[in-house]
């Protein structure tokens, strides 16, 4: 593939924001921390150009972040993929601790889940029957 061709098939940062749900200043972010896996390239001119591989990268990151990863750990990882072959054990333990904490924080949802859909069905049928008033109420004396 020549210069040119290869050009033509980078992407701009604005492209790589649209692609990935980050912002321009994210994308920026995430450059400067170092959690790329490769160098982003540069035009002539400076501006940044992205690869198809940088832009699937960004979207595990995404995923990896909105499900709670520590920085530190994405930064970790990434610089264990920057290593290149060898550490995949390392990378998998840090993936499996990072699962583990997604599934106890799972967990937690839905026992939280079960009780806020237990007070909608109270609420619930205490409106239909019209006995709603007084439900827990703070301000009620005692009778």
């Amino acid at each position: 593939m020549t210069t040119t061709e290869a050009a033509a098939r980078s992407l701009s940062i604005g492209e790589v924001a649209g692609r990935t749900g980050l912002s321009v200043h994210a994308l920026r972010f995430y450059e400067r921390e170092g959690l790329l896996v490769g160098p982003v390239r540069r035009t002539s001119g400076g501006r940044r150009r992205y690869t198809s591989a940088d832009v699937d990268w960004l979207l595990i990151c995404v995923k990896l972040r909105e499900s709670g990863m520590p920085l530190a750990d994405l930064k970790h990882f990434a610089h264990l993929v920057r290593q290149g072959p060898g550490n995949e054990a390392e990378r998998l333990r840090l993936l499996d601790a990072h699962r583990q904490r997604v599934d106890a924080r799972i967990q937690a949802l839905q026992e939280c889940r079960s009780v806020i859909t237990w007070k909608v069905d109270v609420y619930a049928d205490h409106l239909a029957r019209g006995e709603a008033r007084g439900l827990w109420d703070p301000t009620a004396e005692d009778e």
